[in-house]
């Protein structure tokens, strides 16, 4: 993969040295003590990068938690925001918001619509976002290069909004991204045998991300897999002849089987990383599980599994791709709300029928915060332990 034009070399190499020298130890058993995050995926993570760059995400987004839109699509926080939470650490300011933002303690380069592969359409045609995985990359050592440039070329104020240069060693590197490279693929009415026939492409180019990031000081990673798509409202409206057969959750079988396929691949990809680099830690995530387990126990919880909070449409799902969450119709000439939020968000898995509720993602976060869906299966609070005998 070529690097981006713009790579200052100089800086960028200095910062390398820096971070490969100061390394954290930590005892077995010890939590890390993580002083940043930097994070990378797709909508399901990005707390404000689409919103900055194409135009905000509407209300009622944001209503319960923050009480207004915060560049999230959730009525509140986000997976990363609970891992923020329970780290002690700020919520993640994105890299690509200007105003407000403090990247002391990290930054997110997450963006919703986001894929591991560039996508060769316009983010106005297909709802797929230019900035890919090797985009964000690119943002990230730019980042490195001029946020440690100002830091130390200008100081003062600079300080308190910017990482120091050991953090970048220091810091847990978190990944959230593939959901979407795999619906893009159904979206254009692919097979389930051609969109399998490209997951190898995507390994190849997540592992060369990573080693990226690696060679730029990260050496914690945590690494969830995809979802059950098959489970998402949007997912199954796209493309209803996917989701003819269901399972006794009420998902698609054909989405989820291609899901899990990715994800196998993906806890391979994630075990090879981790021979050939033994002086990190990799910790693969199993979100989808967590997520597949909510939705099944979702009536016994007291929620609706697949009911749309905030859509449009009514019926089995309350989504309409037409008319998302905040959006608009015409009626007597008048345009007027349509995409309305249900008045009890915490009775719904699904917030807008393609992501989750605050009080799903908040079950998600208890799911996987322990390690006990993780492998090697370390806490998130010790995901700096490098697995032994690998």
């Amino acid at each position: 993969m070529a690097p981006p034009p713009y790579a200052a070399a100089v800086v960028v190499a200095t910062v390398v040295v820096l971070v490969l020298v100061l390394q954290v130890s930590v005892a077995a058993g010890a939590d890390c003590r993580f002083p940043a995050v930097f994070n990378f995926g797709d909508s399901n993570s990005d707390t404000g990068g689409l919103s900055a760059t194409f135009g905000a995400a509407p209300p009622p987004n944001g209503r319960t938690f923050f009480g207004m839109p915060v560049g999230r699509y959730c009525d509140g926080r986000l997976v990363i925001d609970f891992i923020a939470e329970s780290l002690g650490l700020p919520y993640l300011s994105a890299y690509l918001n200007s105003i407000g933002s403090n990247f002391t303690q990290g930054a997110n380069f997450a963006t919703a619509g986001s894929s591991i592969r560039r996508q060769n359409t316009s983010l106005f045609l297909s709802g797929f976002s230019p900035i890919s995985l090797d985009v964000q990359s690119w943002e990230f050592e730019q980042f490195i290069n001029r946020s440690q440039f100002v830091y130390n070329n200008k100081g003062g104020i600079y300080r308190e909004l910017l990482p120091k240069a050991e953090y970048f060693s220091q810091a847990l590197y978190t990944f959230d991204i593939g959901q979407n490279d795999i619906t893009t693929g159904f979206f254009i009415n692919m097979t389930s045998e051609q969109v399998i026939a490209y997951i190898p492409d995507l390994m190849e180019r997540l592992t060369n991300i990573i080693q990226n990031v690696y060679g730029l000081g990260g050496r914690y990673f945590w690494i969830h897999n995809t979802g059950p798509i098959g489970c998402l409202p949007y997912a199954m409206v796209h493309r209803p002849d996917l989701a003819v057969v269901k399972d006794g959750a009420g998902c698609s079988v054909a989405y989820n089987e291609v899901a899990q396929l990715f994800n196998q691949r993906l806890k391979e990809t994630v075990a090879r990383l981790r021979k050939t680099y033994p002086d990190a830690a990799f910790t693969y995530v199993d979100v989808y599980s967590a997520k597949y387990k909510l939705i099944s126990d979702a009536k016994k919880l007291g929620m609706d599994p697949m009911l749309t909070c905030c859509g449009y449409g009514g019926g089995r799902y309350n989504f309409d791709d037409r008319v998302g969450c905040g959006g608009k119709v015409k009626v007597n000439g008048t345009w007027v709300v349509a995409g309305k939020s249900c008045d009890d968000p915490l009775k719904r898995v699904s917030w807008d029928g393609v992501h989750f509720t605050e009080a799903a993602n908040k079950f998600v976060f208890d799911q996987i915060a322990g390690g006990k869906l993780s492998d090697p299966p370390v806490p998130l609070r010790q995901a700096c332990q490098i697995s032994r005998g690998q």
